[in-house]
């Protein structure tokens, strides 16, 4: 990561600090240890399209973020690319290379203007070892990594596109549920063709087509779901037409 665009998190006000306060892994520090772990954090604003690590690079850090959503994705020698995840506000990424000091899996790049917090690895690992309940957190968050990857590699393999792309928005839907708008998904149509295996073209046809059944609302940059049971049917369905 370019580190001209870091700078210490000090100073910043309590409202961005809170980012690390209300993470599920964080929340149940004690005071002392949860203002220690604030003052490892450093700060970086970042443009849309920025490279924060790139696959290979070595697991140097620990990142939250703050604002915007980070793709993890990775890509192929000829230019083909799928997406793993959408980090959004409050969650926490690169813990796997952090943890086992190896590389980088996968790409991470931010998907919109971003702010996020960095916590080196120098500082994090001490940390945790002083912080048993806070190790036991983040293996965890790594069981519901692993299950999401799991999920995803079942629906690529098992699914047709309507059970793939309604098992995709599911997810995501999940995921953001307690959001204010938990429904409304901030992914472009190409973005979501990556994330499934699928063609934009395709995409594009079946949620047009669940758009007229008012299904989904399609926007510019967001899909809205507007009725998650059909959708919910078509996943359980798995390996059926792929005219539905």
């Amino acid at each position: 990561m370019p580190q001209h665009k870091i700078g210490n998190a000090h100073g910043f006000s309590s409202s961005k600090l809170a980012v690390l306060r209300k993470h599920p892994i964080f929340c149940d520090l004690d005071p002392e240890a949860l203002d220690q772990l604030c003052r490892y954090a450093k700060h970086s604003t970042l443009k849309r399209g920025a490279t924060i690590f790139s696959k290979g690079d070595p697991g140097t850090s620990l990142i939250a973020v703050i604002s915007g959503t980070v793709k993890i994705s990775i890509s192929s020698a000829d230019g083909r690319s799928a997406i793993l995840n959408l980090i959004g506000v409050g969650e926490i990424f690169g813990e796997v290379a952090l943890l086992d000091g190896l590389a980088r899996t996968a790409d991470a790049t931010a998907n919109t203007n971003c702010e996020i917090f960095v916590i080196d690895r120098r500082d994090f690992i001490p940390f945790v070892r002083s912080q048993p309940a806070l190790a036991m957190k983040i293996i965890e968050l790594l069981c519901t990594r692993l299950r999401w990857t799991s999920d995803q590699v079942e629906e690529v393999i098992l699914q047709n596109l309507p059970g793939r792309l309604a098992s995709a928005l599911l997810r995501l839907t999940e995921k953001h549920k307690l959001a204010p708008g938990g429904r409304t998904i901030s992914i472009t149509q190409q973005e979501i063709s990556e994330m499934v295996g699928m063609t934009r073209e395709s995409i594009n046809k079946q949620l047009r087509v669940w758009a007229e059944r008012k299904w989904v609302r399609l926007e510019h940059g967001v899909i809205v779901v507007l009725n998650a049971e059909p959708l919910q049917e078509l996943a359980e369905a798995g390996s059926g037409s792929e005219g539905d």
